[in-house]
C-alpha cells in the first residue's frame, strides 16, 4: 500500500484541525467563558486581526466554538466553545506541563498537599488500571 493510501493517524487529524500557531492559543482564551473580538485581540499577543478573524471562523466550521452576535450594525458577535471545543482543555493542559517542564520546571504544576510535582497519566476506569506502559502491541496507540 502506498504511504499516500495509509488512513491519517489520530495525531494528523488533530493536528490539522488546530495544529496552527495561533488555534490553540484562542481555544485557551475561551476556555474561561465567551469573549468578543476586540476582547480576545487583546488577550492574544501578536495576533493580527485578520489572522484572528480567519482561526475564529474555522474553529466555528469545525463546530469547536459557537458565534453568538449581540449586534447587527455593525456586526459583532461573542465566541464560545463548544463541548467539543471544551475537551481541548486537557490537552492544553499537557502542553503546557510539558512546556513548563522543559522551559521553566520552577513553575510545573504541584499537588498542593505535599508539594510534590504532578504526573498525567492515562487510565482505563473498566479494568481500574493505568496504561502507560502497555506492551507495544497494544491497542492504545496515538502517535
Amino acid at each position: 500500500m502506498a504511504e499516500s493510501e495509509l488512513e491519517p493517524s489520530p495525531l494528523a487529524e488533530a493536528l490539522a484541525r488546530v495544529g496552527d500557531r495561533w488555534t490553540l492559543l484562542v481555544v485557551e482564551a475561551l476556555l474561561p467563558g465567551p469573549r468578543r473580538f476586540n476582547d480576545l485581540l487583546g488577550q492574544i499577543p501578536g495576533i493580527a486581526a485578520n489572522i484572528l478573524s480567519e482561526r475564529l471562523k474555522r474553529l466555528e466550521r469545525d463546530g469547536l466554538l459557537i458565534a453568538r452576535p449581540y449586534s447587527q450594525r455593525p456586526p459583532r458577535a461573542a465566541y464560545q466553545l463548544t463541548a467539543e471545543g471544551t475537551e481541548l482543555a486537557g490537552a492544553l493542559r499537557l502542553l503546557a506541563h510539558w512546556g513548563t517542564r522543559h522551559t521553566d520546571p520552577a513553575n510545573t504544576p504541584r499537588h498542593l498537599a505535599c508539594g510534590t510535582p504532578i504526573e498525567a497519566r492515562w487510565y482505563c476506569p473498566t479494568c481500574d488500571q493505568l496504561v502507560d506502559h502497555e506492551p507495544d502491541n497494544a491497542q492504545t496507540h496515538y502517535v
